[in-house]
């Protein structure tokens, strides 16, 4: 862990435009602002912002798969003397979407070695033409497949983007949730120290009277020992949690600690909803359709199906025809004429075609894999999204339980002070009274915070990428 001084973490401070000072010279972190600086900062987050900048990159370098090309290839051999060759040959090729690549040559050679199918006029000669593909690769070709696949990818990337940023923020919110019952169990038993200190400090002077029996200053110390006790081990908890939450602050590249000053914001109530942005997410409005993990697999999907069809086609015998124009004077379109041509025609196929067979099966079996895994996923974000949503139902019923139990139980220990005060109680039943008060409130930040813990796990659920934190 990275530690950094004071001045830095007030500065950090300072920033937000939430944080704001307390009674006692506390800095308050808010969830929200807490979010949107995991969001813009955190490493994590940032490379996720990488992965649409890679499909953008796809993109690129397919589309240059159809970029037009110069080509220019010359060669001379003069030996003693004598010019064996003399070679020129220029081609501007212009590939199309259609498989069709459109084609301008010049040629000139000379020499007294060259071939006799290589002469040519002496200011050289000029074809414009076209060549293309009449079976493998007239309807897909690798040009096509890629391009088409980028695209997809590049969609893909933007969905896979949604769900980093999404898991780094779900897994910041739930430091940020721990970190809040730690404070709040630790507050509990501050407050509770003082209060059995003074009940401590009551009782020795009643017993220095003669008004109370000395033991119970026995039994007394022993509840103001437990507190302490209590109170630092809910310490060392809120320091873990403390750092566990640091993991995810960062400011310029540069991790921050968090101090002693900082203190989480206990009156989250509806914050947690806006700025996770499930306020207005109903359960009767929740569809599938633009989930990101789902739109995510349905790019993949239709990036092998493209793959597939390539498979099938080159299944078909390859096929390719060439035709060009011949002319010395090309700046006369008259001088086109049909008989004065060059062509050609390729054929080629694999008698077995067992490596393209197979290749067509295994595009087969990769694309049935996705959409077996999309189904799945399907079922799986439906399900876990509807009992998120009644968990949470059922968490608002145990909030306001664990709410009246806490005031009953404060009812019962102030109404045993007042008896112990009279002299109609006993130490024993008003330390009894108090450690049941003590477990109802951990008991009731325990809920709370599995109740935020099911926020967040909807925010993951739902796959969310809050656009304004």
């Amino acid at each position: 862990m990275w530690a950094i001084n004071k001045s830095l973490v007030f500065v950090f401070a300072f920033l937000l435009s939430a944080v704001s000072y307390s009674q006692q010279d506390t800095l308050l972190l808010e969830f929200r602002e807490y979010l949107g600086y995991v969001k813009k900062y955190h490493p994590i987050a940032k490379q996720a912002q990488l992965t649409i900048a890679i499909g953008e990159a796809n993109l690129m370098k397919a589309r240059g798969g159809f970029d037009p090309k110069i080509e220019v290839d010359y060669e001379r051999k003069e030996f003693k003397g004598t010019e064996y060759w003399d070679r020129l040959n220029t081609t501007f090729k212009i590939p199309t979407w259609l498989g069709i690549e459109l084609k301008g040559n010049f040629e000139q050679n000379q020499g007294d070695f060259i071939n006799p199918d290589e002469t040519l006029p002496v200011d050289g000669l000029y074809s414009a033409g076209v060549s293309m593909s009449l079976a493998r690769g007239f309807w897909v070709n690798e040009r096509m497949a890629t391009l088409r696949k980028a695209k997809f990818f590049r969609e893909q990337s933007k969905a896979d983007q949604d769900l980093a940023v999404n898991e780094v923020l779900f897994r910041a919110s739930l430091a940020y949730f721990d970190w809040l019952q730690a404070y709040l169990d630790f507050k509990v038993y501050d407050a509770f120290v003082l209060n059995a200190e003074q009940r401590f400090d009551g009782i020795k002077q009643r017993a220095a009277i003669g008004d109370m029996a000395a033991i119970d200053t026995v039994e007394a110390k022993i509840a103001y020992q437990s507190r302490l006790l209590g109170r630092e081990q809910a310490k060392v908890k809120y320091m873990k949690k403390s750092l566990a939450l640091s993991n995810f602050l960062w400011i310029n590249d540069i991790p921050v600690e968090l101090q002693e000053e900082v203190i989480p914001d206990t009156q989250l109530d509806t914050k947690v909803d806006l700025a996770l942005q499930i306020n207005e997410r109903p359960l009767d409005s929740f569809t599938l359709e633009n989930h990101p993990k789902l739109r995510s697999l349905n790019y993949k999907i239709d990036g092998l199906v493209v793959d597939k069809r390539l498979k099938a086609n080159k299944l078909l015998p390859k096929l390719d025809v060439e035709y060009n124009f011949l002319t010395e004077t090309p700046d006369q379109l008259n001088s086109f004429v049909t008989d004065q041509f060059k062509g050609g025609v390729t054929f080629r196929l694999p008698l077995f075609l067992r490596k393209e067979r197979g290749d067509l099966k295994l595009a087969k079996f990769k694309l049935r894999d996705v959409e077996f895994e999309r189904d799945n996923a399907e079922v799986e974000i439906f399900n876990k999204v509807t009992a998120l949503y009644r968990e949470l139902d059922s968490f608002t019923v145990q909030n306001q339980l664990t709410t009246e139990i806490v005031s009953n139980y404060g009812s019962l220990l102030r109404a045993e002070e007042r008896k112990f005060s009279l002299g109609e109680s006993s130490v024993f039943l008003v330390n009894s009274r108090e450690s049941k008060l003590i477990d109802a409130n951990l008991k009731q930040n325990e809920v709370q915070n599995k109740f935020l813990h099911t926020k967040a796990k909807l925010f993951k659920s739902l796959a969310i990428n809050p656009i304004d934190i």
